[in-house]
């Protein structure tokens, strides 16, 4: 049997899963949805959402891929018990995978063109609804970002993955610190902190709540095998709770770092802290047309959004690609080209949705994009972290004794006997009742 490809070292599986984590859920969607819902009271949810929900199934995904040392194509097979079915979600957590990039890649093209626009100064005419609705801008850059790709990941783990997403991570980290400290001495910093950080606790109901544990799964790309693909990468030095909250922290980090950028920009300039989609490209652009040095603080900005984005499509086309390979046996170049060819063909949906393709699912407005995001976000990703809490905390799965033993081999922080009954009874029946409720109240028309 071939030897399963290995992480270098334990900064590059730190760096490579908070990749994963980190991208455009934590400087696209965190902002806009922390402003739809109210500020700080949805912040408040979702950090609760992020310990009390997204830790114990990171350290559940991180155990069962370590265990299995597979893809989440098999590893539901491979730790099951004699006649159980648990192997058919792991066909799901690709579907899951590939409907995550049938728009992520276009969204990435969108920051991709932005950058391109401010480094090369050709920003009076740029705005999100032009570049939506024109075709070739879309195909061209979902291209550039589906090569690069599937390019890098041609290489061998080590030398292609591994090294690039170091390198962007630190990037990435540094240049965000630059521009919150920008954005910190702007005229509305004051409101604009005072908006995104302090809760108003009215504002919380049901669907923040339900909105939070979304987007806590989203940011950090559980449920669907993304993390679990990286614990097969990985020894038994360190023990998974500890490596867990690295990912975490660095990921809440980036997500909060990026609302102080955008917000008291937003009280500055007098810009909607509740567009939605459109807030990272519409708000951003008017404050850099509007400042002095715009166009190269511009083009740093979405420069670093480019290192997240890009960050995420990889480990996510990792995922991808190490599923097919395990079905196919195709080598890594192989691989890479199909599954690049099959990647673009779908997300040419989402890249043509607003000008070719059109397609409204639910309620009046919604695209091919809100369709690839419910598939993904209000379902595959809850309902794969509620399999994962039950595969490896109950008997008719891999089981507790199991989990604990894997989980907790190494050096480092354990997972503790008290924690127990969070693993399997919180957890699950949090995300199942918080799961029923948003499909109850989900604006279908």
């Amino acid at each position: 049997m071939k030897e399963r490809e290995r992480l270098g070292t334990r900064l590059g599986f730190i760096m490579l899963s908070a990749g994963c984590a980190i991208g455009c859920g934590n400087v696209w969607k965190f902002p806009w949805m922390c402003g739809e819902f109210g500020g700080g009271g949805f912040v408040v949810i979702y950090v609760l959402c992020l310990l009390l929900l997204g830790l114990p199934v990171m350290v559940m995904e991180f155990a069962a891929g370590r265990a299995a040392q597979t893809s989440p194509v098999r590893l539901f097979q491979k730790l099951e018990k004699p006649g159980a079915k648990w192997g058919a979600w792991g066909y799901v957590s690709l579907l899951g995978n590939i409907a995550l990039m049938a728009f992520y890649c276009v969204v990435t093209g969108w920051i991709i063109y932005y950058f391109y626009r401010f480094l090369t100064g050709s920003t009076d005419s740029l705005g999100f609804i032009p570049m939506v609705t024109d075709p070739s801008v879309n195909v061209i850059f979902l291209a550039v970002t589906v090569v690069a790709a599937f390019a890098i990941l041609s290489f061998n783990l080590q030398n292609g993955l591994e090294r690039v997403t170091k390198v962007m991570m630190c990037a990435l980290l540094v240049l965000m610190l630059v521009l919150a400290v920008h954005s910190l001495r702007l005229p509305g910093a004051k409101d604009g902190v005072s908006f995104y950080l302090v809760p108003d606790f009215s504002k919380i109901n049901g669907k923040v709540i339900v909105g939070a544990m979304n987007q806590a799964f989203f940011t950090l790309s559980i449920g669907m095998g993304s993390m679990a693909i990286f614990g097969s990468y990985i020894g038994k030095e360190r023990s998974l709770m500890g490596e867990a909250l690295n990912v975490i922290g660095l990921d809440t980090f980036v997500a909060l770092i990026a609302g102080l950028i955008m917000f008291p920009a937003c009280f500055t300039y007098g810009l909607q802290v509740n567009a939605g989609p459109s807030l990272l490209f519409d708000t951003m652009a008017s404050v850099f047309n509007n400042m002095a040095g715009g166009r190269w603080w511009g083009a740093l900005f979405f420069l670093f959004m480019v290192f997240a984005a890009m960050s995420t499509v990889l480990a996510v086309c990792e995922n991808i690609l190490a599923m097919v390979r395990e079905l196919t046996g195709w080598s890594r170049p192989k691989g890479s080209l199909i599954c690049g060819a099959g990647v673009f063909l779908l997300a040419l949906t989402t890249a043509l949705g607003s000008s070719v393709f059109h397609f409204q699912p639910f309620a009046e407005g919604s695209s091919w994009l809100d369709f690839w995001d419910f598939i993904v976000s209000t379902n595959i990703l809850p309902l794969g972290s509620l399999v994962f809490a039950l595969f490896c905390c109950y008997r008719i799965g891999w089981g507790w004794d199991s989990f604990i033993a894997e989980a907790n081999a190494g050096k480092g922080m354990k997972v503790k006997g008290w924690m127990k009954p969070l693993f399997k009874y919180v957890v699950p029946v949090a995300i199942l009742f918080i799961y029923v409720y948003g499909m109850v109240t989900f604006k279908w028309r």
